[in-house]
């Protein structure tokens, strides 16, 4: 894909929900997964939508929340049993989702992705993911979506 098919491509899942990313098993690729729903009264299925990010070369993760909420959300209970307090004021991390919001976009012009293109003399993009969790920048080559199951493995070589 080129980056203005990467970047139409990201624009499908704005605002929707990250549910994991990190490298394959075989480390080489980046999967971000995403829960992608619509208003029930469209009659769009929601689905889980698979970002491979192929040759992946450089992936850097950060906090999107801030120091004040993260020093509020080290008890356990936002990790498990959440669910039955009313008294939590902080970031729950056990909802196992995120939301995609301000989104995702390809970095123009990337220093990063220059300097990878030159090294291995094939066009890199660099993409910037922002969640309310996380905060994802990764310098790549290429990028596959596809379909995956329910509780589908990361994991698993597709």
């Amino acid at each position: 894909m080129d980056a203005a098919q990467i970047g139409a491509a990201l624009d499908d899942v704005f605002d929707q929900a990250l549910v994991f990313h990190g490298f394959t098993d075989y480390l080489r690729d980046y999967d971000v997964i995403v829960y992608a729903s619509a208003d029930p009264s469209t009659g769009i299925r929601p689905e889980h939508l698979r970002y491979r990010f192929r040759y992946c070369v450089r992936a850097e993760v950060t906090t999107s929340v801030a120091p004040e909420t993260w020093k509020r959300s080290l008890d356990d209970a936002f990790v498990d049993g959440w669910e039955d307090r009313d008294d939590l004021d902080g970031y729950v991390w056990g909802v196992r989702w995120q939301v995609l919001y301000p989104g995702a976009k390809v970095v123009a012009d990337s220093e990063a992705a220059a300097a990878w293109s030159a090294r291995l003399g094939m066009p890199m993009h660099e993409v910037l993911i922002e969640a309310n969790g996380h905060t994802i920048s990764l310098v790549f080559a290429d990028l596959l979506v596809d379909r995956v199951e329910p509780g589908h493995s990361p994991f698993t070589v597709t």
